[in-house]
């Protein structure tokens, strides 16, 4: 239960494309205002998925609380409501505390499932779900997506047919429920009320700039054992069509360890992907309402003053 204090208080949220400084940007607020982190990005909750996720070592957090990072098993195809869920029961923990809770990372996806909650869906069915990952892997993702579109027209219309996750969980629902999900959505709860808390806080650094981050770290990604990485959770079971190896970097060295690419070319494509991504992330945020845009890195000085500035002023 939340305090009078607390119902008042804004929870800061710092979103931006990748390599833009967010970590930093949200560890220099963090110390300021006495908060704690919760992770929004969907591949940082994932253990194991180290080298290409950007996650703060323990070393260089400055003692900043961290929360929904390392928690998921690689295997786990985890989902932007599961994380809502637990990302609102964290605030209340932090608050309870009488600390400020801060949300850091790019996912979209993720920060719109908390501000617009989607309905409850139904548990996996692990045996359906096995039924439709060998129908995927025996005639492809565009299969399912064809029996979507019987289905569920509508959803089938939003989703990309190479989009196979989505694609197989609205089947899923559609099977399990005997609705699709499309009627489904229609009957999502309202916000919670920790959502009109949110302040907006957008990266946007000089395009030519975080193109050229993207590109080093890229190359660093590779040159400090991205492949043995890759290559070790696929020895010890990891699918490699789960949520954690689809993730950028990590399909490509899937499809290098399989002969599809050569190396040269699995950094390459890399580096395409992120920097593509990078401009997905960019065009998700403009379309987010009330969103205050910030210009800059979020690890330069000058940046961090500036933010902490608006806040601090209200």
């Amino acid at each position: 239960m939340s305090s009078p204090n607390q119902t008042s208080r804004r929870i800061i949220t710092i979103v931006g494309p990748t390599a833009s400084g967010k970590s930093e940007l949200g560890i220099s607020l963090a110390l300021r205002v006495g908060g704690e982190i919760i992770n929004c990005d969907s591949v940082q909750v994932y253990r194991e998925i180290e080298i290409a996720t950007a996650k703060v070592p323990l070393d260089e957090r400055r003692g900043v609380p961290h929360h929904l990072v390392d928690f998921i098993p690689p295997e786990v195809n985890y989902t932007a409501g599961e994380w809502a869920r637990e990302a609102l029961r964290k605030i209340d923990e932090i608050e309870a505390r009488g600390r400020a809770a801060l949300l850091v990372g790019g996912t979209g996806f993720y920060l719109r499932a908390l501000r617009q909650p989607f309905f409850e869906s139904p548990p996996t069915d692990e045996r359906l779900r096995r039924r439709l990952v060998k129908l995927r892997e025996r005639r492809g993702p565009a299969h399912l997506h064809r029996i979507l579109r019987r289905l569920d027209n509508e959803s089938a219309a939003r989703l990309h047919p190479r989009d196979w996750s989505r694609v197989q969980r609205a089947l899923e629902v559609r099977l399990q429920t005997g609705q699709s999900l499309t009627a489904q959505r229609h009957a999502r709860p309202l916000p919670p009320p920790q959502a009109a808390r949110l302040r907006l806080f957008a990266l946007t650094p000089p395009r030519a700039e975080l193109y050229q981050r993207i590109n080093e770290r890229t190359k660093a990604h590779f040159r400090v054992g991205l492949v043995e990485e890759v290559q070790a959770l696929l020895e010890r079971g990891v699918p490699a069509d789960s949520s954690a190896l689809g993730a950028h970097g990590y399909r490509r060295v899937v499809e290098y360890l399989r002969g599809e690419r050569t190396l040269e070319s699995a950094v390459e494509q890399t580096s395409l992907d992120v920097r593509h991504y990078a401009k997905r992330q960019l065009t998700w945020f403009r379309r987010e309402p009330c969103v205050e845009w910030v210009e800059g890195f979020g690890d330069d000085p000058l940046v961090q003053e500036l933010v902490a500035a608006r806040i601090l002023n209200g």
